[in-house]
Order: structure tokens, then C-alpha cells, then sequence
């Protein structure tokens, strides 16, 4: 028995002693290549390229842009989750349609705004029929029967009668949007808000128990937001990813705008 132990302790110190003497080797670093040509060259200051969007905030939007990612890591998305963790698909899928069938009120009122009036047809059907034989909401029974989901805010509304975009702008947890976008933003929760106030579903509760339900289906509703939302700060691998985000964010707004 020693000597096995005495055996292993020799082969265990001679492996240690090798694998050292490797760590201690360092391949030689490879050359630095020196680029082809300078960017000032190539990047020419009084010319617009596609790829440009106008963000004279450009400094506060990075720091906003990196805040979101740090509070998405850290906060938002173990959040979201534990949510997916303990809920069932089955649950996750009635929470989304449930408020899904809450936002065809902003769709509603943004087409009657732009005079569409088949999309505007369509989320009212929908509407009646997710919250009567779709139970509030939770079944959705209007996209099997062909009735199509419209998706409109107040920023494509303003767009739609030709007010710009304005400087590109990071919202703190929203992420990408400019200011034509944040403006109809806060017109979209101030309409419900009002009509929440109207409607007043938690009459019949206390004053407490409102505040703690209003609060409740508040948290909610981000996390099934964010659950919903495939993208993922800092995963498309690029170190241009803020240029090229501001990028596409633009350009989608545009073609939603057009529609």
C-alpha cells in the first residue's frame, strides 16, 4: 500500500512539474497587421451613408443602451426566467393573449386615426370574439377563424401623417426608439390609462387591494412583454451591434409606417 501511494505520488508530482512547464511556454503572439487603410480615408464626414440615422444623442443613447443590457442580465430576464420555469406553456400562452386582447384598444383606436378602416373592422371582431368565447381574452378564437391581428401605436399614426422621426433615441428598459416614437408611446399609456380610469374594473375592491392588483397585472405584463422578445442585448456577435440596431430599428419603423 505505501508503496502504490508512493508510485502515485511520483506520477502525480511529475504530471504537475510537466503541466507547468507548459503553462509556463507561451506561444509566440501573432504579428499585427496594420490596417490597409486609414477610416478617415474610407469614412468621409460631409457624406451620408444607409446606414446612418440621425442621433445627435448618440453618447447618452451607448449608456442608456448598455444600462439595458446590464439590467436585462441581471434582473429582467432571470425574472422572466423563473416565470417560464414555473409557469406552464399552456399559462404562458393565455397570459400573452389575454393582454394581447388588452392592446387591440390601442390598434383599434390608432386605425380609426388613420382612417383604416378594414384594420380597424379587424380588431373589433377580434376583440368581441377573444372576449366573449375567448373568455377575456385568454383563448384567442379570431386567428384560426382568418381574422388577422393589426398592430398600430400613436407613433406610426404621427408617421402616417408625416411627422418625422426626430433624433434616434434609447428609452431606459424600452431600448431602441426616437422621438416621435417615444411621444406616441406616452399618448398610448395615457389613452389607457384614461380608459382604465372610465372602465374602472377594481371598483369593487379597497383602495389596497387595487393598488396591489393594478400593480400585480403591471409586473405581469412586462414580463410576458419581455418573454415574448427574442432579442437579447450583445448576442449578434458584432461590436458595430448599437450602429446596426439604431440601424434596423429605423428601417422597420418605416416599413410599419408605410403599411
Amino acid at each position: 500500500m505505501i508503496k502504490l501511494f508512493a508510485t502515485y505520488a511520483f506520477v502525480t508530482a511529475l504530471a504537475c512539474l510537466i503541466l507547468s512547464g507548459c503553462a509556463g511556454v507561451q506561444p509566440a503572439p501573432d504579428p499585427i497587421i496594420p490596417p490597409m487603410h486609414a477610416a478617415d480615408t474610407v469614412i468621409k464626414e460631409n457624406v451620408t451613408y444607409p446606414i446612418d440615422v440621425h442621433d445627435p444623442w448618440e453618447g447618452f443613447n451607448r449608456r442608456m443602451y448598455r444600462f439595458n443590457f446590464y439590467f436585462d442580465k441581471y434582473v429582467f430576464l432571470p425574472v422572466v426566467g423563473g416565470y417560464e420555469t414555473v409557469t406552464p406553456n399552456v399559462v404562458q400562452t393565455g397570459v400573452s393573449n389575454f393582454f394581447g386582447n388588452i392592446g387591440e384598444l390601442f390598434n383599434f383606436t390608432n386605425c380609426l386615426f388613420q382612417l383604416k378602416g378594414q384594420g380597424a373592422l379587424n380588431t373589433t371582431g377580434r376583440f368581441a370574439i377573444n372576449s366573449t368565447i375567448g373568455i377575456a381574452g385568454i383563448f384567442d378564437w379570431a386567428t384560426p377563424m382568418g381574422i388577422e391581428r393589426v398592430n398600430e401605436d400613436f407613433g406610426q399614426t404621427l408617421g402616417h401623417y408625416g411627422v418625422g422621426s426626430g433624433p434616434f433615441l434609447v428609452l431606459p428598459l424600452f431600448g431602441p426608439s426616437n422621438v416621435r416614437d417615444a411621444s406616441g408611446l406616452a399618448v398610448d399609456t395615457a389613452t389607457r390609462m384614461l380608459v382604465m380610469a372610465a372602465v374602472d374594473p377594481y371598483r369593487n375592491c379597497s383602495s389596497e387591494n387595487k393598488l396591489a392588483i393594478q400593480t400585480s397585472l403591471y409586473a405581469l405584463e412586462a414580463i410576458d412583454t419581455r418573454h415574448r422578445e427574442t432579442f437579447r442585448y450583445y448576442e449578434t456577435g458584432s461590436p458595430f451591434e448599437y450602429t446596426l440596431i439604431r440601424f434596423l430599428y429605423n428601417e422597420m419603423r418605416k416599413m410599419q409606417i408605410a403599411q
